[in-house]
């Protein structure tokens, strides 16, 4: 299933609460169990005024849909080509 990062400007994103950040999550897990096609959230990055989610769906429209059922800004939705690390630098 393809991969998807997700960029979500949300001012004072890092300013969020424990509390918030809570609350965020329950709402994209019930939004999750409601869309009714194979979609998993993976984890997100809180960090300055964006959150960044890394979704696996079968396409952008998908990720789309969540983000209007949750409320949620999805400025930019881009499909993950490749995945590297520290070990992709090891000859193998």
């Amino acid at each position: 299933m393809p991969t998807f990062v997700i960029e979500r400007a949300i001012p004072e994103a890092s300013k969020l609460t424990h509390d918030e950040l809570r609350d965020i999550a329950r709402t994209s897990n019930e939004v999750v169990a409601g869309l009714g096609v194979p979609y998993t959230w993976l984890h997100s990055y809180v960090a300055g005024d964006k959150i960044y989610c890394v979704h696996e769906t079968d396409n952008a429209d998908t990720i789309r849909e969540h983000a209007r059922r949750g409320g949620f800004p999805a400025d930019v939705v881009v499909e993950v080509a490749a995945v590297i690390d520290p070990s992709t630098g090891e000859e193998g």
